[in-house]
């Protein structure tokens, strides 16, 4: 049985204006290899631990790892992070689903 994939995503945006251009890009770029938005952004509220984290969070659901692995590596996610570049920091992980 394939297990699904998900992306986790911190991230912290120093200029929101230039960030809608690679926004854009990401979400064209996760349609076309079957991923889709789970969680974009969105109020968070600190359940357990410490301080609330202020990155922004979003998590992508693809249909399994091997399709995560390829559209983080495709040509089109490639050029959205070329977007990216000096407007924001990420911290991306890639985890298999239950």
């Amino acid at each position: 049985m394939t297990k699904p994939a998900y992306v986790v995503v911190r991230a912290v945006v120093h200029d929101p204006a230039a960030y809608e251009a690679y926004k854009s890009a990401a979400q064209e770029s996760i349609a076309a290899a079957g991923g889709r938005y789970l969680i974009r952004g969105g109020e968070t509220t600190p359940l357990e631990g410490g301080p609330q984290d202020p990155r922004r969070l979003v998590v992508l659901e693809f249909p399994d790892r091997a399709t995560a692995e390829a559209w983080y590596h495709g040509d089109a996610y490639r050029h959205a992070r070329s977007l990216r570049e000096g407007i924001a920091e990420m911290q991306a992980e890639l985890v298999e689903g239950a």
